[in-house]
């Protein structure tokens, strides 16, 4: 007959067993801290360090880039910032993943109308196709006044969603650029 173990009683026996393992090694005295200061030196051993800042939201938290022969190894909050002192949001602590990650796509990739592939385009083919494309919208939405005269001189059919990881800089002139479009919806995902 087989023994059948529910999830919650599997975390309850396991999280038991390794509580009372822990417990047991410092009962006798293991200090564990030293084998994780070791384990996270040897992770940056002769690396350089740089201080930047975490390219997500307005805040501006302090982060450590630490490089080696050129390529990234970690990036970790930089306890000397007195804005996080050394503290990263879940944003933050995963920016590593943004510079090293293999999935990150580096091409343009393009599904054409009613199309089922996608195709690999060019990076100024997909420029003109952008800008075609908002300038064909906004010429078919644009208002120039309301039915009861007011003037509003705007579009309602473009929405500008600005990413988490624009820094304040480009913000100020998509911000421009939106506006002189005369686009109203415009959010920051890092609001949101």
């Amino acid at each position: 007959m087989a023994v059948v173990l529910s999830r919650r009683r599997f975390l309850k026996v396991g999280g038991a067993a390794a509580g009372t393992a822990v417990g047991a090694l410092l009962g006798l005295g293991v200090d564990l801290h030293p084998k994780q200061v070791r384990a996270q030196s040897l992770r940056i051993q002769n690396a350089q360090a740089f201080p930047s800042v975490c390219p997500y939201c307005a805040v501006g938290c302090g982060t450590l880039v630490h490089v080696v022969n050129g390529q990234i190894v970690n990036i970790e909050g930089n306890p000397k910032s007195p804005i996080n002192m050394g503290n990263l949001c879940p944003k933050g602590a995963a920016t590593y993943q943004l510079h090293v990650n293999p999935n990150r796509l580096t091409k343009v990739l393009h599904r054409p109308p009613h199309g089922t592939q996608w195709e690999l385009i060019d990076l100024d083919t997909a420029m003109d196709r952008v800008a075609e494309l908002v300038k064909k919208t906004r010429d078919e939405t644009f208002v120039e006044t309301l039915p009861n005269g007011k003037r509003v001189m705007h579009t309602t059919a473009i929405f500008s969603l600005g990413g988490a990881t624009i820094d304040n800089e480009w913000n100020h002139l998509q911000q421009k650029l939106m506006r002189g479009l005369g686009i109203v919806r415009i959010e920051n995902q890092a609001r949101i």
